[in-house]
Parts: C-alpha cells; sequence; structure tokens
C-alpha cells in the first residue's frame, strides 16, 4: 500500500519504521522513447518486481522491508509512484500491477538535472522510514540536453554529500561507450556506486533486474560496473 501521506518533520527520528533501503526509480520518457521503449521499460520494472531474486532480497534484508517511488521525467519531472513499502510477496506483486498501468508522461528533452533537483528537494527530503540506503537509480538513453545553469554532476555531489547512492543504468542505442562513460563522470556517486548498463531497450529488463538485486540487499557491485575512485 502506498504511503501517500508524507512524515511531518516533527516526528522524532526513532519513531518512524525502519528499512533495509529507500529506492527511487527514475523512468526517461523523452522524446526519443517511442511508446514500445517506454513500455520495455514499464514491463521490466515490473517484472523486476515480480523475480524470485528481487522478492528474496527484500524479504531476507535486515529489516525485510524496502520503500520504492517512481519518477518519470523528460521536460519536467514528475512522481508517478509515492513512497510504497515493500515486506512481502503480496505487495512486491501488487506495486508491479501498479507499474504496469501507470500512464506515460510526455517530454520532448532529457532535462536530468531538473530530475534530480526534484529527487533532491521533493523525493529524498519525504522519506517517511529510517533507511539504511537510499539509492537513486537514474537510467536514460541519452545525455542530460537541457542547457540548465545547474549541472548534472552538481546536483550529484549535493545527494552524494547527504548520503544518497545515484547508481546508472544507461540504455545504449548507438552512443554506448560515450554515453557509459558520461554516467561514470557526471551521473553516479556515493559509496558503492555502480554503472550498469543495458545492451539498448530490450535489455532494460534484464539491467534493471540485477540492478534491484545489488541495490536492495546491499552488496558490493561486480567489479566491471563499479565506479572508479
Amino acid at each position: 500500500m502506498a504511503l501517500t501521506a508524507f512524515v511531518p518533520a516533527v516526528v522524532p527520528a526513532q519513531d518512524l519504521p525502519e528499512v533495509d533501503t529507500a529506492l527511487v526509480i527514475s523512468v526517461d520518457v523523452s522524446n526519443s522513447v517511442d511508446a514500445t521503449r517506454y513500455q520495455l521499460q514499464l514491463e521490466g520494472i515490473a517484472k523486476a518486481l515480480e523475480d524470485e531474486a528481487v522478492i528474496e532480497a527484500i524479504l531476507t534484508g535486515g529489516r525485510g522491508s524496502i520503500l520504492l517511488s517512481l519518477v518519470m521525467w523528460a521536460d519536467k519531472p514528475k512522481i508517478m509512484v509515492p513512497w510504497t513499502k515493500i515486506g512481502s510477496k503480496e505487495e512486491a506483486l501488487a506495486l508491479a500491477a501498479q507499474v504496469r498501468k501507470l500512464p506515460r508522461e510526455e517530454g520532448e528533452f532529457t532535462c536530468m538535472s531538473g530530475m534530480m533537483r526534484m529527487i533532491a528537494d521533493k523525493v529524498v527530503t519525504q522519506i517517511p522510514a529510517q533507511a539504511t540506503r537510499i539509492v537513486v537509480d537514474v537510467s536514460g538513453d541519452g545525455k542530460d540536453n537541457c542547457n540548465r545553469e545547474e549541472p548534472v554532476d552538481v546536483v550529484r555531489d549535493e545527494l552524494v554529500a547527504s548520503g544518497v547512492i545515484i547508481n546508472g543504468l544507461p540504455i545504449l542505442e548507438g552512443d554506448g561507450p560515450t554515453l557509459e562513460g558520461w554516467y561514470r563522470d557526471y551521473v553516479v556517486g556515493g559509496t558503492g556506486a555502480f554503472v550498469l548498463p543495458a545492451k539498448g531497450f530490450a535489455d532494460f529488463g534484464n539491467a534493471i533486474r540485477q540492478k534491484f538485486v545489488i541495490e536492495i540487499s546491499g552488496i558490493p557491485p561486480p567489479s566491471k560496473y563499479a565506479k572508479a575512485d
């Protein structure tokens, strides 16, 4: 069940519930993402939530539960799934069904900086629990192209300084090495951060499932994915 009411700031931290991971998923809906690619992303996320390895990672954590939020982004970001607790297989399956039914937000540009700013100001600050890890999962098929005054890495550094881990899932469609390197340099950061690329939109589901297992369990990523210090 979604936690539709945010916890007021006056609530003492010790009175909040505890979860292993608070995970924000960001979904690219810019102009380069057609209807087929959009559905591949949603179906990939839904199937990952139904995957036995992902569910096991959730239930066998120290607190046996996580929080998940989903943001769609292009010209402007929008919270499509507010903070939702998953503490059972049934809750994971229910959220998967919800993800499959999400309406698409429209947009033209790849405004990653704006998306990360909104997550910093309006999502991370409203986590209704004490989380062992706070992870932002950034995926997309291109670099930021909004020419904002606030560069992506500036917002990244602010989030990392507050204890957030930012991982990247670049979707490689023709600009692979360049995009993957850009994610490593400008997007990801924090303790144990990593970049796990998808080899095109058809591979998104496999990549997001692998990422979920690593992010939820807190295990170190394979060295080939880890961000170099």
